[in-house]
């Protein structure tokens, strides 16, 4: 679940927290994810009542994450599609997760959505190289407010622009 603010033409984040894995119904994940991404995303204060009238909210349904296999860093950017996947880079405990969208967003290529996405996770950005970094990636179906409290389409982003 993501939350933006809209200040007239900008959009910036609120709030972003899913559930990967699919480890309970959709409907109990949406409404789970959708208070986490109000009050319990560490990087944000609470969302205030006063917000809600400059908050979209953006759900992304997301496939099953799959383990990427791959024989080094070359073949990691040719697996890897900018717009169709999303990803989880993880080692050991630590792991990573960025949405198909947001490189899109960001204007991202491959190698800078894998340099983020090991960032994200807490690693250098050239951990991506390196076979010790796992790689899982997932594909999204969106659902979202046009405006707030708007209509809700699939693919947002392009109703708003």
């Amino acid at each position: 679940m993501t939350l933006n603010v809209v200040d007239g033409a900008h959009t910036r984040l609120r709030g972003c927290i899913g559930r990967p894995y699919p480890t309970q119904p959709l409907i109990e994940a949406t409404v789970d994810s959708a208070i986490d991404a109000a009050v319990n995303d560490p990087r944000f204060r609470p969302v205030s009542p006063e917000e809600l009238d400059r908050i979209v909210v953006e759900l992304s349904v997301l496939t099953p994450p799959s383990r990427l296999e791959y024989s080094g860093p070359d073949e990691l950017l040719e697996l890897v599609q900018v717009g169709r996947d999303g990803l989880i880079a993880s080692r050991g405990m630590m792991r990573g997760l960025l949405l198909p969208q947001v490189a899109v967003e960001y204007g991202w290529d491959t190698k800078t959505f894998l340099e983020h996405t090991c960032n994200k996770a807490g690693f250098h950005k050239d951990l991506w190289r390196d076979p010790g970094t796992e790689f899982n990636a997932f594909q999204a179906e969106i659902f979202g407010e046009t405006a707030p409290r708007g209509e809700i389409v699939r693919n947002p982003e392009h109703s708003r622009r």
